[in-house]
């Protein structure tokens, strides 16, 4: 063996040895992103709660809305030219950590913390229908980015604190660390592995205790009392899964399509402002659409409005939330998609009711359990959506039928054959980087990554030797299970296998793409 590659050999052993040492600085990092995080919820939430009070004052007043119009103006012309000197920080932020991740993107952390606080505020005080998951996932990553070019010592390290920080951000963001967890193995690697579960958890946990410093253990949705659904009526999870899909699956393809439609319509500078100026006969009329929506799903699990108002809200929700996504101002789609579905199954069970088929008292159940089947049909992650359902309200006694509405709405959104939404904006911002001129490639030097081999991917089942690998690359490690095997031409590539690929350095972007095509799942 020679001598260049005992020293990676050498390299590989010391990182399992340092495990802990990663882990060690997961802390720091679930406590940086943890603070940033909730800074950028306090300022959001204030934002929204300003746009209620003005637009309740504005209904005594309307002689105020002429000045408030020119604001909302001025404010999308501004929004729109700090998403131009950032386009990374534009949209909901999860394509981008995974984009730096798995494929190698950039992630400016500087200029991304800047724009996200900034341009995020102006859209909160203006009330536009956008949560604050997605950015503070990415508020998470950059601040993983963040520490680890101050302390980070590869290119893999980097990529395992900047999980770690995604991970972080969502916990910090919905009081909700186990989400966080299960967040970075099912929709960021969407692979187990004992590294990432170690740095998840660690940046999840210190980001949750800093989220609960300020807002206290109280969850994160203060749901009324919510009865125990009796054996017998968990058969309507499946009409109530199947009904909530389609509307996830609905609100999926709407989402992706408002962008492509907004661009078609108005030049891009004047995008936001028109979903700003829209915002204010949300804001007249119907305030509960304004936001990312808790107060909305607080209100439809009552079922207090009737089914005409909720249809109402349902429909305006719907519309507003494609139109401020579509605007590509910076904002979150988590807590709109759980809004929707909350709405749906409020409006399902007042019907049921209406018809005779069971109690009222059990409407509040059919909203919980539509709430997480609506973001696991969008965003095709049921087990983040369960996990996150379960710690914003508080309660366990209903994981059951949540977990069966949530699987009855996935199966209807995969008969729709609706993409996951992250992974198809994800696609998206990979198309445009490669009509972008590429940056000069780095000849010298080599750096490492690690990538799972999926099943039903190609390289699953198939000899190392028989796989067309990147030219310059090298499968230096196999971890299977606790074990490092040193891969031959010979050895047979399993689901679940982790590579260690050693790769030239500034070829990163090219590499990932390719290893990804050939180990990630084949649909």
């Amino acid at each position: 063996m020679s001598e260049h590659r005992t020293k990676f050999y050498r390299f590989l052993s010391d990182f399992n040895r340092l495990k802990w040492g990663i882990a060690l600085k997961a802390l720091l990092t679930g406590a940086v992103a943890g603070l940033i995080a909730v800074l950028y919820r306090l300022l959001i939430e204030h934002g929204t709660s300003f746009a209620v009070a003005c637009y309740a004052y504005f209904r005594a007043h309307p002689v105020f809305l002429i000045p408030w119009a020119l604001g909302a103006l001025i404010a999308g012309l501004f929004v729109a030219w700090l998403v131009k000197l950032e386009p990374s920080a534009a949209g909901s932020g999860i394509p981008q950590v995974e984009g730096a991740v798995l494929l190698g993107m950039e992630l400016k952390w500087r200029s991304i913390l800047a724009v996200r606080f900034v341009a995020g505020g102006i859209c909160g005080l203006f009330g536009l229908s956008l949560g604050r998951e997605g950015p503070s996932i990415q508020i998470g990553g950059a601040s993983a980015k963040a520490v680890s070019g101050l302390w980070g010592k590869s290119k893999v390290e980097e990529n395992y604190l900047i999980t770690g920080g995604a991970a972080a951000g969502l916990a910090a963001a919905f009081n909700a660390p186990l989400s966080g967890v299960i967040f970075a193995l099912e929709e960021v690697h969407r692979n187990f592995s004992p590294t990432i579960m170690l740095t998840a958890t660690a940046a999840s946990l210190v980001a949750d205790f800093v989220s609960k410093y300020f807002f206290g253990l109280t969850p994160e949705l203060h749901f009324a009392q919510i009865p125990q659904m009796p054996i017998y009526m968990y058969f309507w999870m499946l009409p109530l899964g199947a009904l909530t899909g389609f509307v996830g699956g609905l609100l999926n393809r709407a989402l992706l399509a408002a962008g492509p439609l907004s661009g078609k319509l108005l030049p891009a500078r004047w995008r936001p402002a028109a979903v700003m100026l829209l915002s204010i006969p949300c804001g007249l009329f119907l305030p509960l659409t304004l936001g990312g929506g808790r107060d909305l799903i607080e209100f439809a699990q009552t079922a207090t409005g009737g089914i005409s108002l909720l249809l109402a809200l349902l429909a305006v929700k719907f519309l507003f939330t494609c139109a401020s996504f579509g605007s590509g101002v910076p904002g979150g789609i988590f807590m709109p998609i759980l809004a929707v579905g909350t709405l749906t199954g409020s409006i399902f069970g007042i019907a049921c009711v209406e018809m005779g088929l069971f109690p009222a008292q059990y409407i509040p159940d059919f909203a919980v359990c539509a709430m997480t089947a609506a973001l696991a049909a969008a965003v095709k992650a049921p087990i983040t959506a369960i996990l996150l359902t379960v710690e914003m309200t508080g309660t366990l006694v209903h994981m059951l039928p949540v977990a069966a509405c949530a699987f009855a709405a996935l199966l209807v959104s995969d008969l729709m054959k609706v993409e996951p939404i992250y992974e198809a904006l994800l696609n998206s911002s990979v198309e445009k980087e490669r009509k972008a001129p590429e940056a000069p490639e780095t000849p010298e030097g080599k750096n490492l990554m690690e990538i799972p081999v999926e099943l039903g991917s190609c390289a699953a089942g198939r000899r190392i030797d028989e796989i067309g690998w990147p030219v310059g690359t090298l499968i230096v490690s196999l971890i299977r299970g606790n074990g490092d095997i040193i891969p031959r031409g010979e050895t047979t590539l399993l689901p679940g296998d982790y590579l260690v690929v050693l790769y030239p350095q500034g070829q990163e972007k090219k590499v990932r793409a390719a290893i990804t095509d050939l180990c990630h799942e084949k649909f």
